[in-house]
């Protein structure tokens, strides 16, 4: 029950449900809901009961890069997925130049079933002056604009001084 913990008693506090329960994809925050005039209303049950006609998925949903050299140039590879019944669109907001973060992609629609990739690429670069004990955590989520929603990637590195 959610009226009651684990251990039987009263909750203090509401149950939150995660983002895939309520119809949303994790780190993704939806867009205002935009009536498409070329694609109608779907009569057909078995696509009329499913949440989600159109969206992507990001394939692995976050990127760790683990202790990189300062002065490197390191790459991973993202796979961005049309997970919807018709073709959509997407661009990549680039992250601030002070990150060192940068990704690379071929604009355009994608159709469905399809998939592009992504290169999310980085400069180890330590941007303060402090002494941080040889390490500098790099933490930065690259939004992914759809028609639907906005995708968040998180990139998590570490810097070796």
């Amino acid at each position: 029950s959610l009226l009651v913990n684990a251990a039987g008693q009263p909750r203090k506090e509401k149950v939150k449900l995660p983002s895939s329960l309520q119809g949303r994809q994790p780190n993704s925050i939806p867009n205002k809901k935009i009536e498409d005039p070329v694609a109608g209303k779907v009569n057909t049950s078995s696509l009329a009961t499913r949440q989600h006609l159109s969206g992507f998925h990001l394939i692995p949903p976050k990127v760790t890069l683990g202790v990189l050299k300062e002065g490197c140039t390191y790459a991973a590879s993202v796979i961005l997925k049309n997970v919807g019944v018709n073709f959509s669109r997407f661009r990549v907001k680039q992250p601030p130049l002070h990150t060192g973060l940068r990704v690379m992609y071929t604009p355009g629609p994608v159709a469905a079933g399809l998939q592009v990739e992504l290169e999310v690429e980085i400069f180890a670069m330590v941007i303060g002056g402090e002494d941080t004990g040889g390490l500098e955590e790099i933490s930065h989520d690259i939004e992914i604009l759809t028609e639907t929603e906005t995708l968040l990637l998180p990139v998590r590195a570490n810097i070796l001084c």
